[in-house]
């Protein structure tokens, strides 16, 4: 009898942890208004590093090099909450094993110095492309099974260390940007992997807010084919992400793609300058094209510059561009009984300078830009967090310990 009362005694007890799982997990507690992300890839080492103590830690990276005053500084600003980027590559290294139980704790370490300032957090799970200095990126955690498997049970481990702390004040996004689901004629991959990924962060932390978000990128129009009904839980922010107009906000990135690195020199908006300077501009883009870019590939870049520029040649014409994402999402949200408070705009920004190029963006064009785009989110009750700190898209910090000009930041500060 003893024996069969110890295993009614277990099955109750599962029977009771099963249905704590299946049941809603409420409201969101997480709520945030006012954002933005954190940096890194700054001065990252390469992986025949990451087994070393000094390299890698502490964790994320700009630990290395921001510090409590400097939170507090965005504090002050007017942010309310900070968006941090976390590398999950590491954790899939094998190099780091025997730091693996620090890198954890690093990354909670880190969560609550930015509660300390004042300010709270996301902590996002942010994979980037593998090559150069890391084996392991979104291409081999979406197209590798065991990859993937993998990465859930980061997702698990990263659930379980945040799984104690206040989620008034902490949530974890499950992916930044999943590269799944671009391909119209495809099977759709990404609901059924962020449910696995929703099943394992929610098994480790029942209280945590989950931030989740539609594939490709995380565009709206990916968003607006997720069905939020097929997760049964309340406690769930709804990320999209739009840097809409592209052209103008990627200018010289070398990495975003073989035609923008040769536009460089447009304003915000394109009428923000004389017609037959901006035609000047458009001549000496087209002129760099026709001198650096592959031969093949010209008539087509020529083709498509001249097309995205009639898109948005009038103000009411980037308007339009620019409202498009928002609207997706709005009519997505009504539809699905999703609130407003409870979706975010994880991401925009405009480049300020490629590193290594010389073309620096005019800080009123970033800063109009920038306004422009939170007077979107605003207008529709989203949140919002722009990219980023420093880098590329820096709006505090530069490259290479320089400073960003002051102009995004004061337009930030004069929301208040």
């Amino acid at each position: 009898m003893a024996l069969l009362g110890t295993m009614i005694k277990t099955l109750m007890a599962a029977f009771c942890a099963l249905a704590t799982l299946a049941l809603p997990a409420g409201a969101a507690t997480f709520s945030m208004k006012r954002g933005l992300n954190l940096d890194q890839w700054v001065t990252w080492p390469a992986e025949d590093k990451w087994g070393e103590r000094q390299a890698i830690l502490p964790y994320p990276e700009w630990r290395k090099f921001l510090k409590a005053d400097d939170l507090e500084a965005l504090k002050d600003a007017g942010f309310d909450f900070l968006r941090m980027p976390v590398d999950p590559a590491p954790f899939l290294s094998d190099r780091t094993a025997a730091l693996r139980g620090d890198l954890f704790a690093s990354v909670l370490d880190s969560a609550r110095m930015i509660n300390r300032a004042g300010l709270k957090v996301v902590v996002d799970l942010h994979l980037i492309p593998a090559g150069g200095n890391r084996k392991i990126g979104m291409s081999e955690v979406m197209d590798n099974p065991a990859t993937f498997d993998a990465y859930v049970d980061v997702v698990r481990a990263m659930a379980k260390t945040l799984a104690r702390e206040d989620p008034r004040l902490v949530a974890l996004e499950l992916m930044n940007e999943p590269i799944v689901d671009c391909d119209e004629d495809a099977t759709s991959l990404w609901p059924d992997r962020q449910k696995q990924l929703f099943a394992a962060a929610r098994a480790s932390a029942t209280r945590l807010t989950l931030v989740l978000t539609g594939g490709c990128y995380s565009n709206a129009a990916s968003l607006a084919k997720v069905d939020p009904k097929a997760i049964a839980d309340d406690n769930i922010i709804w990320a999209f992400h739009s840097y809409d107009p592209f052209l103008l906000t990627h200018q010289g990135a070398t990495w975003a793609g073989d035609f923008i690195q040769y536009v460089t020199g447009l304003p915000y908006p394109l009428t923000a300058v004389p017609k037959a300077q901006l035609d000047m501009t458009l001549d000496t883009i087209r002129d760099r094209i026709r001198a650096e870019a592959p031969w093949a590939r010209q008539s087509g870049m020529l083709a498509y510059l001249d097309e995205q520029v009639a898109a948005m040649d009038s103000p009411e014409k980037l308007a339009a561009v620019m409202d498009a994402p928002f609207r997706t999402v709005d009519a997505w949200a009504k539809a699905n009984g999703v609130k407003p408070q409870d979706i975010t705009l994880g991401e925009f920004g405009m480049i300020r300078k490629e590193y290594g190029n010389g073309f620096v963006m005019p800080a009123a064009y970033r800063a109009a830009y920038v306004r422009d785009m939170i007077a979107r989110a605003e207008a529709h009750g989203f949140s919002w967090s722009v990219w980023s700190y420093g880098g590329a898209f820096g709006i505090v910090d530069a490259f290479d310990g320089e400073k960003a000009e002051p102009e995004v930041m004061d337009m930030i500060r004069s929301l208040r």
